[in-house]
């Protein structure tokens, strides 16, 4: 007889049906498709259920229904470690009843994930088998889960992972409450600080509102657990209510009326020192076995690393946005016929804080100056430079100096203190040289009478102007060195009229450049902005000012990130000027000023730039060429043959289709232009011959110190000789 032969028994009956079988012994059988998020019940599974005992399919989410939340929070882990190990998941279930108040059964599932290859979707098939709950006064109160190594290991690490993304206190305690231990489950938690010789509590869950009041004013040296905890550094377990009561009978009253029957006290250490205890408060009696000790015990590291950590953050978060908003100043009081406002966002990494600053200074002359500017870095340092600098930029403005003189002793004084950094406070050479800072700068002084606005610019982008038809256009201003660099350098001045309705914009290079963008991208991008949206009136310049920060920073929610959220390279600050409209019906104009000193022949190129962006939405292109080559002519001619700067005006008014350009470039030359006949070869002597052809109108008029030359173009009038200009429209009242 061959030894592997089966054995062959007299009276061997087929075996019946498996279901019968299970049927037989109260199991059911279930399926779990993952990727239709449906759950197949046999009648015997519904039964166990709390359903009609027939086969049926449900959702998802009625069979969630039926569990215990806690339960079905667990058992979610527990599938996705047995999904990666590929072994069996098994867990214990609580079934409540349609109103989910009362546990009719507890059930024990072992399944087996079937993971499609393919898709990743798997499937789980398994069976449901009631099981009986430990009688209360039992010494160990074994898990139903089959593999407690399993269910311990999904739990811990999905609970480090939760308490490791807590950024704040609140986080950590919300992540806290939910967590849903392997097996055991409180169901009320507190965590208890130290504030001097008394116990803080920090946060609670599964109490009333005003149930923490007795335990918040404890002296440490308090016969109650947690106390007890922090004192010792040791944990304080309590299997039932007598025990409690033996062990600490002046505080038992206090616990009595939660109606628990176990308590864990755990301490809260980090690196060596308790800061705190954590209180796990059970319904049910619990025993506390070594695995359920050395869960919690894990649990309470965790979180004292999390709240540790949040501590950090929340103390940094606090200081360095303390630290900002001393630094920046509130606006002022309203301007009588001026609006304003001002924004600023620090950098997305790091301490959030930065150089940027913005400043409004009433003036002893009854004018307000404007500041703006960026030290250079995104850190501690930079920041405490912003607030020396601007300190002392106040008080140069608060003393009455020109805007030219306010950044020259700025200059000076950024100079001295970071020389000073650079030797060290020793006078030792060898001190850190790499520390010393400089800083771009922006000073507006405005008289809010007359909206003349004397600009001086130190290394800082240049402002732009709205106007009050729409049109955005970047003010070339004269400028000098960054503050910090040279402490001798010069700082001109440069005055513009600010008009009843336009605003004016400066910002750091935050604003502009933020998202990959260089200088001239970035203004494209503001341009844009201010042309769609001017915002009028107060609130209007409030939203306006919101608009521009999230077009290139992002909302700042995190929950609603913007496309640039993660390119937050640097701070931003934002002012904006309007000067308020007149309320009497004027013909829509706008106005420019511009200077081009001696010395600056290379601005003639801006100028040109400037008129071509006045005239952006002109209708006659021709027009537009002729404009700016005659411009060009005018201010060349002025510094060509005048010892003196040239101021150009240009104006144009009107609506659309029939407007009036008028430029007009003045000097302080009294010698007046006069009409040449240059030869074929000549370089010079055209100026007047182009004005006579290309313009509609010219013409020179002296004036008390010097004389204008001046033009004008009218908006799609014909080019040929006979064809009369079309008349210029009424020059506003």
């Amino acid at each position: 007889m061959r030894t592997d032969d089966p054995l062959q028994q007299a009276g061997d009956e087929p075996l019946p049906p498996v279901r019968d079988v299970l049927a037989a012994i109260a199991t059911g059988l279930w399926r779990w498709d993952n990727a239709a998020g449906t759950v197949t019940l046999d009648a015997e599974a519904a039964r166990l259920l709390g359903l009609p005992p027939r086969a049926q399919t449900l959702t998802e989410a009625g069979v969630r229904s039926r569990f215990h939340p806690v339960d079905w929070n667990e058992i979610d882990g527990i599938v996705q470690l047995a999904v990666a190990e590929g072994t069996l998941a098994e867990a214990r279930l609580r079934i409540m009843d349609e109103q989910g108040r009362r546990v009719l059964r507890i059930v024990r599932s072992r399944s087996k994930p079937i993971v499609d290859e393919a898709t990743h979707a798997y499937e789980l098939i398994g069976t449901l088998q009631e099981v009986t709950e430990p009688p209360p006064g039992a010494a160990a109160r074994s898990p139903v889960t089959g593999d407690w190594r399993r269910s311990r290991e999904a739990f811990l690490l999905d609970a480090g992972r939760a308490l490791a993304e807590a950024r704040s206190t609140e986080e950590v305690l919300r992540v806290a409450s939910g967590l849903s231990m392997p097996g055991f489950s409180p169901d009320g938690l507190g965590v208890f600080g130290v504030e001097g010789d008394r116990l803080k509590v920090i946060g609670h869950y599964g109490h009333q509102p005003g149930d923490d009041l007795p335990f918040s004013a404890m002296t440490l040296d308090t016969d109650y657990p947690a106390a007890e905890v922090v004192r010792t550094g040791r944990a304080v377990y309590l299997s039932s209510p007598e025990e409690y009561h033996r062990r600490y009978p002046a505080t038992w009253p206090l616990a009595q009326p939660f109606d628990r029957q176990s308590w864990a006290f755990l301490p809260l250490t980090v690196a060596g020192r308790t800061m705190g205890a954590w209180l796990a408060a059970f319904a049910y009696p619990v025993s506390f076995t070594p695995d359920e000790r050395s869960v919690l015990t894990t649990v309470a590291r965790m979180l004292a690393q999390a709240l540790s950590r949040a501590g950090v953050a929340e103390s940094e978060r606090e200081l360095t946005e303390g630290l900002q908003r001393s630094m920046l100043p509130l606006l002022g009081p309203r301007i009588p016929g001026m609006s304003v406002a001002a924004r600023y966002v620090p950098t997305g990494g790091g301490l959030q804080v930065g150089g940027d600053w913005y400043d409004m200074i009433p003036l002893p002359n009854g004018r307000i100056a404007f500041v703006i500017g960026d030290v250079q870095g995104h850190d501690v340092r930079a920041a405490g430079l912003m607030g020396q600098l601007r300190i002392a930029l106040r008080a140069y403005a608060s003393e009455g100096h020109r805007p030219d003189a306010v950044l020259s002793r700025a200059t000076r004084f950024l100079s001295g203190i970071t020389d000073g950094i650079a030797i060290g406070s020793d006078g030792d050479p060898a001190g850190d040289a790499s520390d010393a800072r400089f800083a771009t700068c922006l000073y507006v002084e405005a008289d809010p009478a007359t909206g003349v606005l004397e600009i001086a610019r130190a290394g800082h982008p240049e402002p732009a102007i709205r106007m009050s038809d729409g049109t955005v256009l970047l003010r070339p201003t004269a400028g000098g060195l960054p503050l910090g660099i040279d402490p001798d350098a010069d700082y001109p001045t440069t005055r513009l009229v600010l008009e009843a309705g336009e605003t004016m914009l400066v910002c750091t290079d935050g604003l502009i450049e933020t998202g990959g963008h260089d200088l001239d991208s970035g203004w494209k991008r503001i341009r844009k902005i201010l042309e769609e949206d001017g915002g009028d009136g107060d609130d209007g310049l409030e939203e306006l000012a919101d608009t521009l920060v999230q077009a290139v920073h992002g909302p700042s929610s995190h929950q609603n990130t913007g496309p640039l959220v993660d390119r937050r390279e640097d701070d931003i600050a934002v002012l904006l000027l309007r000067r308020a409209a007149h309320l009497v019906h004027r013909t829509p104009a706008r106005r420019t000023v511009l200077t081009v000193a001696q010395a600056e022949p290379e601005r003639i190129a801006g100028a040109r730039r400037h008129v071509r962006e006045l005239l952006h939405d002109w209708a006659v292109p021709d027009q537009v060429d002729s404009a700016v080559l005659m411009v060009s002519e005018m201010i060349t001619n002025v510094l060509v043959h005048t010892d003196g700067d040239a101021l150009l005006v240009a104006e144009v008014i009107g609506v659309p289709g029939s407007r009036r350009l008028r430029a007009e470039v003045s000097d302080s030359s009294d010698d007046l232009p006069h009409k040449r006949h240059p030869g074929e070869l000549a370089s010079s002597g055209r100026g007047l011959v182009l004005m006579e052809l290309l313009a509609d109108e010219w013409g020179v008029d002296p004036r008390g110190e010097g004389k204008s030359i001046w033009f004008e173009l009218y908006e799609g009038a014909a080019d040929s000789e006979d064809s009369a200009p079309a008349p210029a429209p009424a020059p506003p009242e």
